[in-house]
């Protein structure tokens, strides 16, 4: 098995978009949520507090980045339930283990080293 991750501008982008989203604190919240159970706007408005048009944008960036999906309600099309995506959270556990990986990390041989630098004179 090679140590050596391809990662082309697309992964990249795809990359980034799952960082950004779970580097802020309330889409962190959100996700854990919902990765505990399917939840509606109001649900999660009473437990995080946040209003609902920053609500809407947190959803709106975690389903951007492939983490969150929703589904109207059959019944009540007024109705939104959000989920996690367990299909893409998987993958993403499975590539960040493999980046994250402490056995991919070499050391740089000695000569390339300043200690191991030889002064010419």
């Amino acid at each position: 098995m090679t140590n050596k991750l391809a990662v082309d501008e697309q992964v990249v982008a795809k990359i980034v978009a799952v960082l950004k989203a779970l580097a802020e604190p309330n889409r962190l919240q959100i996700l854990a949520m919902l990765m505990q159970h399917d939840s509606c706007n109001c649900e999660l408005h009473d437990q995080l507090g946040l209003s609902p048009n920053l609500l809407s944008h947190h959803l709106r960036v975690l389903e951007r980045a492939g983490l969150v999906s929703h589904q109207r309600d059959a019944m009540d099309a007024r109705w939104i339930y959000y989920t996690a995506d367990e299909a893409a959270i998987a993958g993403w556990q499975q590539w960040f283990s493999r980046f994250l990986n402490p056995a991919r990390s070499q050391q740089s041989p000695a000569l390339l080293r300043p200690e191991g630098r030889q002064t010419v004179d």
